[in-house]
């Protein structure tokens, strides 16, 4: 998925440290347009940019809606497709064509450019897209996608879990992934206490149901240090995670870069039709790039 704004703040992320429980409000953006489905988007957030490697969360739905995403670029990062329900086709520049459905994982690797589509017909879509930070060593890794039809399972008094990304409770999931960190869709019914790693930060996202440890329309941050997260009550819930990422790192639009000099020149090579493929098959355009901002782009703190 793309971030569509016409003029994208600069997201600052790097090295930093919280030490509470913090709730992040999602803000409401347009995916596509004044009359698109509408989007949550509770990272990148002011006060916190990252968490773990996970740098970007959109939610959306339920609601009747059709996304239609046009072909646009990526750089740096890893793009986490996960369904609630309904049904989404994703296109890109290597040459995949691949439907997801609810409980499936679209997982493409960005790495040194790729550009892909999204679309779907009209339908109740819900569900959430997720950009995973590679780190510098990885970066510039060939692009990949992988399409994860089945994903294991862990289950413990009170829950269940499917583990989309990393690591949860010792189930790992097959999906590749370059810095330590979890992704998992939780169901909740009654009291629960979910393993968790201790030298991880955490983010819950509510999905639908009412469990007290997780808001609607907000992503709850949770600091490093604990060993289980408890949960309560009957309801599905987005857990990530992972190490505090310790790079500072340059994210604007849809790249995430080291530099203002680096993202301008993917800007430029986008504009240019070079270096991220062709989606084809898409029935459109490609999306054009906004300007860049006045001011250079630096490298920020995860943290404001």
């Amino acid at each position: 998925m793309s971030n569509l704004e016409r003029e994208p703040r600069e997201i600052r992320c790097g090295a930093g440290a919280a030490d509470e429980r913090e709730v992040l409000t999602g803000r409401e953006v347009p995916l596509g347009g004044p009359r698109a489905m509408l989007v949550s988007r509770t990272l990148p957030h002011k006060h916190r940019r990252m968490i773990g490697a996970w740098c970007f969360v959109d939610a959306y739905g339920p609601q009747v809606a059709t996304m239609r995403v046009p072909p646009h670029p990526h750089t740096g990062l890893q793009t986490v497709s996960w369904l609630v329900e309904g049904e989404v086709l994703h296109r890109d520049s290597i040459g995949s064509l691949q439907e997801i459905r609810p409980g499936q994982l679209n997982l493409m690797t960005a790495g040194r450019g790729i550009s892909h589509s999204e679309e779907s017909p009209q339908t109740t879509l819900h569900g959430v897209q997720l950009w995973v930070a590679l780190p510098d060593a990885h970066r510039q890794v060939a692009p990949g996608f992988e399409h994860h039809p089945e994903l294991p399972g862990l289950a413990g008094p009170g829950f269940r879990a499917r583990v989309i990304m990393g690591t949860l409770g010792g189930v790992t999931s097959p999906a590749t992934a370059y810095s330590p960190l979890v992704g998992a869709e939780l169901d909740v019914e009654g009291e629960a206490e979910v393993p968790v790693e201790p030298g991880f930060e955490h983010g819950l996202l509510l999905f639908d149901g009412e469990v007290a440890g997780a808001e609607r329309g907000a992503l709850v941050y949770l600091p490093p240090g604990r060993t289980s997260i408890r949960l309560a009550g009957r309801g599905r819930v987005l857990l990530i995670g992972g190490e505090p990422f310790g790079e500072e790192i340059v994210m604007w639009w849809n790249f995430v870069g080291r530099s203002h000099e680096e993202v301008a020149a993917y800007r430029k090579e986008w504009m240019e039709g070079e270096g991220f493929g062709v989606v084809e098959g898409f029935d459109g355009e490609p999306l054009p790039a906004p300007v860049l901002p006045g001011t250079r782009l630096k490298p920020r703190g995860r943290v404001r």
